[in-house]
C-alpha cells in the first residue's frame, strides 16, 4: 500500500498539473502564471439562490481579473460554474454554465478575447463546503476562473 501511495503522489509530482486543484476550484496549473493570478486577482464570484445574474460586488471582483488579463494578454483561462445541492443535475448543470458565461460575457465586455475564455459547468458536483445550510450553499454557488494548462 505504501508503495503504491507513493507511486500516485510521485505521479503527480511529475505531471506538473493537478486535476485536484482545479477541482477544488484552486489553480489548474502549479505555475508562475497561476500563482501570479491567484496572487493579484480574485479568482471568484459568487451568486444569489438560482441566479447567473453578475452583481456590484462581483463586477468588483472580475476588474481584478480584466486588469491581470490585459496586463497577461497571452494567457488563456477556465471559468468554472458550480452551484448548491438543490437541484436536479441536470438543472444544475445548466445553471453552472449560464454563470460560467456571465462570467466570461463580463470580461469580455471589458475588453478581454472571448477566445481566451473557455467555460465549464460542474454543476452541484463538486462543492467547496459541504453542508446542508445556508452557509454551505452559498459558497458553493460560485464560478471560478482558472489559468488554462499549456500558457
Amino acid at each position: 500500500m505504501k508503495k503504491l501511495l507513493s507511486l500516485f503522489a510521485a505521479i503527480i509530482v511529475l505531471s506538473g498539473c493537478s486535476s485536484l486543484s482545479s477541482m477544488f476550484g484552486g489553480a489548474e496549473c502549479d505555475s508562475k502564471l497561476a500563482r501570479d493570478f491567484m496572487a493579484n486577482a480574485e479568482d471568484r464570484v459568487f451568486f444569489a439562490f438560482d441566479s447567473s445574474a453578475i452583481t456590484d460586488n462581483s463586477a468588483e471582483i472580475l476588474q481584478t481579473q480584466v486588469k491581470w488579463l490585459k496586463k497577461h494578454e497571452n494567457v488563456n483561462v477556465i471559468v468554472q460554474g458550480y452551484c448548491d445541492e438543490r437541484g436536479t443535475r441536470e438543472y444544475n448543470l445548466a445553471l453552472g454554465e449560464r454563470r460560467a458565461n456571465a462570467v466570461k460575457q463580463y470580461l469580455v465586455s471589458q475588453g478581454i478575447a472571448a477566445d481566451r475564455i473557455s467555460t465549464i459547468s460542474y454543476g452541484k458536483e463538486r462543492p467547496a463546503v459541504l453542508g446542508n445550510n445556508e452557509a454551505a450553499w452559498a459558497q458553493n454557488r460560485r464560478a471560478v476562473t482558472v489559468i488554462k494548462a499549456g500558457n
